[in-house]
Parts: C-alpha cells; structure tokens; sequence
C-alpha cells in the first residue's frame, strides 16, 4: 500500500542540538543496478528446471545406492559426496536423503569411525555428524594426540588432513579441550603449509580461504560460488553433481533477481532516501544479507517479508540511534505500544510515515497468513517489536543522561535491539513446511541460549568494527567503553576481550545444535546463518552500511553473474 503521508515532508532541523545526526552516503548502487542482471525467459527456466529435476533423480539415486551399502568403502565415499552436495549449495534439493544417510552412518559406527586413523577421513565424519546434529565426542581425536595430550608433529605432513581437522574443530562446544587445542596446532600449521613454494596451488588456496573463513562461518551460497570452480578442478569430481550446482545456481540466481526487482520497485515507491534521507537506503546490501539466511526456492515468500521487515527495522533504528529527539521517541514508542492508527496525530510529522508503513506492513502479511489460518504469527512478532522499541528507548535514556552501563546492563539490552530476535522469528513466518507451530514463537520470543547468541554475535562484532565512528556521532556507548570503564582496560584488550565473547557465543550455537534440540533441527538453520552473516559483513568493517570492495564482490557474484556451464570434462 502506498503511503497517504505527503511527499514533500519536512525534517525538523537538523541543527537542533539534541539530535546527533550523521548523513549515510547514499546507495552505491544506484538504479542502473538491474540492468546488470539477465532475466531468464521464462522458455529457458522451463528447460533449466527440467535439466535440474534429471541430474537431481542421478544424484539421488548415487546417494541411496552407497547408503544402502554394507562396505564401509562406499560410506567413506558417502560423506564425501554429501560434503561435496553441502557445499555445492544443493544440500536443499535431498534433505531427506541426506539425514537418511547421516542417520545410517551414525548408527553403524557409533563413536568409532571405520577410517579412524586417517586423519581427513576422520575429520570430515565428525564435522558432518556434528553439523547434523549428532553428539559425537572430540575424543575420536586422540589416537591423533601423543601421551602429553599435544597432537602429533607427524600430522603436519598431511596437508589435507590438517585442512580438515581445522574446519571440523570449529565445531566445538564449551570445555572442549581437544577441539580446542586442535583448532589452534592446525591454525599455525596451515599458515606454515600455505607458504611452502611446494604447496599445491589448489591446495593453498583451499588453506587461505579456510584461514580467512572456516566453513562453519560460512554463508552457503556464498559457499557455493567458491567452491563451485575449486571442486572442478579436483580430479575426482562427480561431473552430474558438478552440472546440477552448476544450473541450480543459476536457476536460483534468476528467482532472486525478480524477487529484488519487485524490492526496489517496493523501495521506489515508499521514497524514503527523499522523505528520510538520515535512513541508511541499503536496500541491495539487505537484500544479501537475507539471501544468507535463506536462499532455497520454496522460501520466497518469508524471504521478501523478512527484506521489508529488515528496512524498517533499519528505519526504526536510524530514527532512535542517528535522528529522533528523546522527548519525540518517547512519543513515538508509546504509539507502538498502542499499535493503532488512531495514535498517528500524536506523532511528528515525519514520524508518521514511519508509522503508518509500519502498521501497513504487518496488516498485510497478516491478511496473506489468515487464509492458511497462521494469523497468529503477527501477533507474535509484532510484541518482540514492541519489546525492541521499549529498549531503544532506555539506551536513548542512558545516552541523554549520559549514563554508562555495566557490560552485562549493556548485553541485557542490546541483545534486544540488534534486532536478530525479532528477525528469527520473522524466519519462521510465512514457511511453507509444518515444522512451525505457536510454541516455536513462544521459544524465540524467550531468547534461548541459541538465539541470544546469535544476537551477541551480531552485537559483539558490530560493536568491534564501529565503536569509534559511533562515539564521533554521539552513540550509547558499546561494548567495547562498557568494558573498558568497568575493568580499566585499553580498547586492544577489551577488544580482544569482546571476541573472545563472540567465539564462546559460536560454541553456545554448536551445542544448542546438537540433538536433541528444542525445535525441529531444520529450524534451527536460519539461525545459524543470521550469525554466519555476522561473520561476513561485520569481520574487518561495518560491510552493510559501508560495503567495500569485497562485499560489492561478493554481491555480483550472487545477484549479477551467472555460472558458466560448459563440461568441464572438455576442459580436462
């Protein structure tokens, strides 16, 4: 719904000294930026999708023969292909299958691996399982240690197998030692391994981007786009399984392009660079951001509730933090608590676009989830908002006051105003699977150790990256000041205090994982990449609101260009 409000809106001004305004560059992208993007017609994706559903049934078909086996040669190769399926991003297309087989293998070994002793083998069972959800022990590891618990020096020789003890240590939990100390004997050894002028160059890559990025930290389809070229190049590789990521991708790509086409013509409409120009219009930025917690065809729906969802929680969060005055956000959050637009001539003029499209919003989705009888999802998410409002209004309390809070005062409430509890039950609206019911609202909704953590891990790296610049600006102090007044730390050491925090929230994450879990475990997805999007955007600076080269990259190989297609079996 269009908005009523007046185009031609006037800010207060902003010399008014209670505002701490800082002007956001506009969007790099311009609208130029779908003009980039090749439509497919829709005679192609007809072609494509039935491409797709031939290679799927071959894979399917290779996935049930070596899980039905009783050699265990044919399991070693079977966590090899679905670690091959997993990160060629079409893990979605045999769910199913895959837990069949995970399930299977489980059973069969129980804590006893049949290729203990290789080191890769071994490693890459773990992490599968573990990523699964099934509470193997980091015991398995010590026929890899020597009688002082330190792994052995002969490991350093086995290249991959170090590479893949790395990735699989990233799976541990609290007072986990073994993983612990197995996380940091592969770190220094893989950086020595990857100087070495000996090295494989494929082999060296694979090693600086792990270094760069574990692959549990990693964005799935951001993953996919790596790893498509790298597992071409391996010899062994399956060349239908190769194929169908390869049209997948594509295919994908073509649905996300119409979905952001429909998003920026939404954003178009609304003006708000015009109507609100302190609101950061990052409208291409967020839409990524979405695209990493879910990807998957079947999700469009959720996907595009949760983009608008996300800019005007980003608009929300520009008027607390960058432009409202205290005494107009106390108005502003007594309207929200009231949630009815009868409150609207309460509000300041240019709050009432806010307002109004906020409500808009919610009462359309509502009216698209009444007809599959899942109305009361909105009521839901609509009382987290209000809780997130309530909290922005106590840290523009403590910053017009002036008053520092203890780290965990801070935690308490930031956790809440980061916003990821709201968007992680917003994940769960509008799904089309039956996994979601009234009781998984009622478990977001009570911020449970999972969930709180991938709150921390969004609010513990943002505070990290854009403590100084939000100081310049007048911001509530973050983390990084809470800590440092309360222990007389330097800023490098309560740095280095903080990420210690987000790493010990990634462990709180892996344990709540494994089963069994309070919700279905597919739930439990969108999570974890909420926090996976942390890893990425907030790693060295503020990559939403100030997008490098990296991110714009990372962006165009998502949204702009496509997989080449070609056999590579002609480029052998």
């Amino acid at each position: 719904m269009a908005s009523s409000i007046s185009s031609s809106l006037l800010l207060p001004s902003t010399t008014d000294d209670k505002r701490h305004t800082t002007n956001f560059s506009a969007s790099m992208w311009g609208i130029g930026f779908l003009h980039l993007m090749r439509f497919l017609c829709p005679k192609d994706l007809v072609k494509e999708k039935q491409v797709i559903e031939e290679l799927k049934e071959e894979v399917r078909k290779e996935l049930v023969i070596k899980a039905s086996s009783n050699e265990s040669t044919q399991h070693i190769k079977l966590i090899q292909l679905i670690d091959a399926i997993q990160r060629l991003g079409i893990a979605y297309h045999f769910q199913e299958e895959i837990e069949e087989a995970l399930q299977h293998i489980y059973v069969t070994y129980g804590e006893k691996w049949v290729h203990h002793n290789n080191l890769q083998s071994i490693s890459l069972w773990f992490r599968l399982l573990r990523q699964q959800g099934f509470n193997i022990s980091s015991g398995v590891f010590k026929n890899h240690m020597d009688e002082k618990g330190n792994f052995m020096e002969s490991l350093c020789e086995d290249a991959h197998g170090m590479l893949a003890l790395y990735e699989a240590s990233y799976m541990s939990v609290e007072g986990e030692k073994v993983l612990d100390y197995a996380l940091e004997f592969t770190k220094i050894n893989l950086a020595n391994i990857a100087k070495d002028p000996s090295c494989d160059s494929l082999l060296r890559t694979q090693i600086q981007q792990a270094l760069k990025q574990p692959l549990r930290k990693r964005l799935p389809r951001l993953e996919a786009v790596r790893y498509i070229p790298i597992y071409q190049q391996e010899a062994s590789h399956n060349e239908t399984l190769l194929k169908l990521a390869k049209f997948d991708f594509n295919l994908l790509q073509s649905i996300h392009k119409e979905e952001l086409r429909q998003l920026c013509k939404w954003w178009k409409d609304l003006d708000m660079p015009r109507k609100l120009p302190y609101v950061r219009d990052r409208l291409i930025e967020g839409y990524f951001w979405i695209l990493g917690v879910y990807y998957e065809p079947h999700h469009t729906l959720t996907r595009i509730f949760l983009m608008k969802t996300s800019m005007w929680l980003i608009v929300l969060d520009d008027t607390y933090d960058n432009y409202g005055t205290y005494e107009e956000l106390e108005i502003f959050t007594d309207a929200v608590e009231r949630w009815s637009m009868s409150c609207i001539d309460l509000l300041p003029e240019y709050m009432k676009l806010i307002y109004q499209e906020l409500l808009n919003h919610h009462q359309e989705m509502e009216k698209s989830l009444a007809k599959e009888g899942k109305a009361y999802q909105i009521s839901y998410v609509i009382e987290m908002a209000k809780d997130i409002i309530r909290n922005n209004l106590l840290e523009a309390k403590w910053l017009k006051e002036g008053y520092m809070p203890t780290l965990e005062e801070y935690i308490s409430v930031s956790v809440k105003t980061c916003t990821y509890g709201v968007m992680i039950a917003r994940a769960f609206v509008g799904r089309t699977d039956n996994l979601v019911n009234e009781d998984t609202f009622k478990w977001v909704a009570a911020y449970p150790p999972i969930v709180k953590a991938a709150c921390l891990v969004l609010r513990l790296m943002d505070d990290i990256t854009t403590h100084k610049e939000e100081q310049e600006r007048g911001h509530v102090a973050s983390s990084i000041e809470c800590y440092q007044k309360e222990t007389g730390a330097t800023e490098k050491e309560a740095c280095e205090f903080i990420s210690n925090k987000v790493e010990e929230a990634w462990k709180v994450i892996n344990r709540d994982s494994l089963r069994p879990t309070e919700i279905p475990f597919p739930l439990l997805t969108p999570i974890i990449n909420y926090a996976r999007a942390c890893d990425l955007l907030y790693k060295v600076n503020d990559g939403y609101t100030h997008a490098d080269k990296e991110i714009v990259n990372h962006i165009k190989s998502i949204l702009v260009h496509p997989v080449p297609v070609e056999d590579s079996r002609s480029n052998a």
